[in-house]
């Protein structure tokens, strides 16, 4: 095998790829779209299968920015899932009000200062 040929299985190899990571993109984002009837997204698969390249290229035309609103929706409530879940693993499952209970305690204790009472309670709080 020559070095151009090489060159151009891996350009090849590329475009196929990218092909791939597109055509995902575009089944994940018809299953994620609860407006898109059942017809409509079968109808879309049947042109991503019979008709690939121009069926995935009018999606992209036709569908684009809904399919960025819809992606976007979904990193935004993964986001603040996963941000709900450290925080309810960061303080122990306790509510904001255990928490200042719990500093308030350790405040009449005298195992911690005023100050670092203030912080927790400051932190419960956020």
């Amino acid at each position: 095998m020559e070095f151009w040929d090489f060159f151009w299985l891996l350009i090849w190899w590329f475009v196929f790829i990218a092909y791939l990571m597109v055509l995902f993109q575009i089944l994940t984002d018809l299953f994620r779209d609860h407006t898109l009837s059942g017809w409509w997204k079968a109808l879309w698969i049947v042109g991503l299968v019979f008709i690939p390249f121009l069926t995935a290229l009018i999606y992209i035309i036709a569908r684009g920015r809904g399919m960025t609103e819809r992606h976007l929706a979904a990193a935004s409530a993964a986001k603040a899932q996963a941000d709900s879940y450290i925080r309810e693993v960061a303080t122990g499952g306790q509510s904001a009000t255990d928490q200042i209970a719990s500093a308030k305690a350790l405040l009449d204790a005298g195992t911690i200062t005023p100050d670092e009472f203030a912080s927790l309670k400051a932190k419960a709080l956020a």
